[in-house]
Parts: structure tokens; C-alpha cells; sequence
């Protein structure tokens, strides 16, 4: 029989049912992923950064002075990304790019000191995303975790997959 609310929908079987869009992990993560920019875009704007430029903010108030490629590792971004990225923060004032003294291959990124001032003023961010949430904080920790476990998860299966 088939479904009166799509015209031309596929009948299904209860197995095929997966193949439902709304039965998606991988979009609800998507759909979240999605919100959630939607509300750091307003959140960040008083910064005058973007979400993936206040990754990158987070990572250096945190580790200080970093390879590019490990700042890339943290944020599990490539170096094509990452660069475009870079520039942005270094033409905003907010972080300083050069060649490694110990290695010449190597670029290092240091917050400036404006960039360092702008944590102060990031740390109302927090709050206000997990008001926007409406969790606990306990919830969220949990939903955190339980995505950490995911990604491990998925991780460890992509790498264990034959190329093909």
C-alpha cells in the first residue's frame, strides 16, 4: 500500500523502515550540527569570529602555542581548511602565524594579545549555548560522552573498512 502523504513514495517493508530519513543518526547529528550553528552564528556575532574560527580560539586559550598540524589534529580539520581559516584570524588580529625556529617546515600559531583578550569576553559563550539547549548540565555531559564514544566508534570501524 502506499503512502497517501508522498505521491510516488515507495511501499516499504518494517526492515526497509531504516532507510527512512527520520530513523538517521547520521542526519539527526546533522540536523543538530546544523542548529547548533545556527545559534553560535548569533552568539559569536558580538565577538565579531565565527563557530570554526572560535574552535580555533578555544584550542590555542587552552594549549597556548601550537604546530599548525597539531592544531589541525585537534580540531580534526586538514590543512586545506584550516589555512582560509588562519589567514581570516590573522587579518582579524587574533592570532600570529611563523615558521617554527626548530623546524622551517613547520608554521606555529599563537594567539595575540587581542586574541587572548577575546577570551575574557568568550566566556559568557558557554552559558548561553546550554541555555539555548534547554539540558541539564548533567545531560549534557552525558550526551557529550556518549558522542565521544561515537566518534571512537566510528573511528575505529572507518580504519578497519578494506579501501575499495
Amino acid at each position: 500500500m502506499a503512502d497517501t502523504r508522498y505521491p510516488g513514495a515507495m511501499t516499504t517493508s518494517p526492515e526497509e523502515d531504516f532507510l527512512r530519513l527520520d530513523r538517521q543518526i547520521c542526519f539527526s547529528l546533522h540536523a543538530a550540527s546544523r542548529a547548533f550553528n545556527s545559534v553560535y552564528r548569533v552568539v559569536l556575532k558580538d565577538l565579531g569570529i565565527t563557530y570554526p574560527q572560535y574552535l580555533v580560539m578555544l584550542v590555542l586559550w587552552e594549549r597556548g602555542e601550537l604546530p599548525v598540524k597539531k592544531l589541525g589534529e585537534h580540531l580534526r580539520l586538514d590543512s586545506g581548511t584550516l589555512s582560509p581559516l588562519l589567514k581570516r584570524l590573522e587579518a582579524a588580529g587574533l592570532v600570529r602565524r611563523e615558521r617554527s625556529a626548530r623546524d622551517e617546515r613547520s608554521v606555529v600559531v599563537r594567539p595575540t594579545e587581542e586574541g587572548t583578550a577575546l577570551r575574557e569576553r568568550a566566556l559568557a559563550v558557554p552559558r548561553r549555548i546550554v541555555s539555548a539547549t534547554t539540558f541539564e548540565i548533567d545531560e549534557i555531559r552525558d550526551l557529550r560522552d556518549r558522542l565521544d564514544r561515537l566518534t571512537v566508534a566510528l573511528d575505529e570501524a572507518a580504519l578497519s573498512e578494506p579501501a575499495g
